[in-house]
């Protein structure tokens, strides 16, 4: 076995193990990866992306949620991939939150995908209202370092 595939695999693995309702002992609410007054900030003035989604994303989504872990899945590996149609709709929705799976894949168990993240730590409440937030802005994702997301394994 390729031991490069060993990481999507084991995601892979996971990801359809966890099924389980988001209250599962399996899927522990985690805890805020920003600080307090990142998370006022971001309640009380604009969601930098950089500031306050960035850190999220690296933390909770993107070690699944890019090309080399899921081929072919919806990926985070950049703004570009973030916004693309797959088949379960569009990952991104700027200024729509009720549309962008980002947002309602975090909150609801349907048909097709159990709540996210699938496996590891939930997003808190103050993490949710902000992607949710920040999607309701326009979802601006900036060019360059600012923009790119480190993924953490």
């Amino acid at each position: 076995m390729n031991i490069r595939r060993l990481p999507a695999l084991l995601c892979v693995l996971a990801l359809a193990s966890c099924a389980t309702p988001p209250d599962s002992e399996t899927k522990p609410l985690g805890e805020n990866v920003l600080s307090q007054e990142a998370i006022h900030a971001a309640r009380h003035g604009p969601v930098d992306f950089a500031a306050h989604v960035k850190p999220v994303l690296e933390a909770k989504c993107v070690m699944c949620h890019n090309r080399q872990a899921l081929p072919g899945h919806i990926s985070l590996a950049s703004h570009k991939e973030a916004l693309r149609t797959k088949a379960l709709g569009t990952y991104i929705v700027p200024g729509h939150p009720e549309t962008s799976l980002m947002v309602v894949n975090v909150k609801t168990v349907h048909q097709k995908v159990s709540v996210m993240p699938a496996v590891g730590e939930r997003l808190t409440a103050d993490e949710y209202a902000i992607i949710n937030k920040w999607v309701k802005e326009g979802a601006a994702w900036p060019a360059g370092k600012a923009g790119t997301l480190k993924i953490i394994r």
